[in-house]
């Protein structure tokens, strides 16, 4: 989501409660700050470019906000979340097969990835100038996304002899998160779909019983 994508409050008179109004700011802010940060880098970004973009002011930022960093987090929670609601619906039913279900997961990783440039840039590269809060988050998410892939594994009861299931969902995000970093990195957000037959390959080889 982009702070243009985000509906601007109507001007003068209008029916919006103080939450609505509230939330529809605290939305541009969160846009703003992953647009400003996609195209600057963390360390560069600033409030002020934040306001701009979000055409919001400074003291309805701060009454949301106490610095850059506090609103960067409470962006990149917000993406997380969308993005693990996301892999969680692609699971679908533990009655399929496995690698159906995985299958499933990694179209929607990398379509949602591929469909938001710049959140992946954010969230995938730049968070690590932001600070031990911001990288401890990622690796927070990064383990609950593995943690889902072995719990399908140990669902579908199969998978290659002497590993377990939380080493192989381990193994899998960590070396996908690798692959997909450089891409990004890189500006090839179109390549990332040539990682999917790649990806589908790996996760067979150490499901093979």
């Amino acid at each position: 989501m982009d702070s243009e994508s985000v509906p601007t409050l109507p001007r003068g008179h209008h029916r919006l409660s103080r939450d609505e109004v509230s939330s529809a700011q605290r939305a541009r802010m969160l846009a703003g700050m992953v647009e400003v940060v996609a195209e600057q880098g963390y360390g560069a970004a600033t409030v002020g470019a934040v306001l701009k973009r979000a055409r919001i002011s400074r003291q309805t930022f701060y009454e949301h906000f106490a610095n850059k960093e506090e609103c960067f987090l409470a962006a990149f929670d917000a993406s997380a979340d969308r993005f693990v609601a996301r892999i969680e619906e692609a699971l679908g039913s533990p009655d399929d097969p496995v690698t159906a279900r995985l299958d499933r997961v990694m179209d929607a990783y990398l379509g949602t990835l591929a469909a938001s440039p710049a959140s992946a840039r954010v969230f995938l590269i730049e968070v690590y100038g932001a600070g031990y809060a911001a990288v401890s988050r990622r690796m927070e998410r990064q383990e609950r996304f593995a943690m889902l892939v072995a719990d399908a594994i140990r669902a579908g009861g199969r998978w290659r002899s002497g590993l377990d299931p939380g080493f192989i969902g381990r193994s899998v995000i960590g070396a996908v998160s690798a692959l997909v970093s450089a891409r990004i990195e890189v500006g090839d957000v179109a390549g990332l779909a040539e990682l999917r037959g790649s990806i589908s390959e790996l996760v067979r080889a150490l499901l093979e019983s």
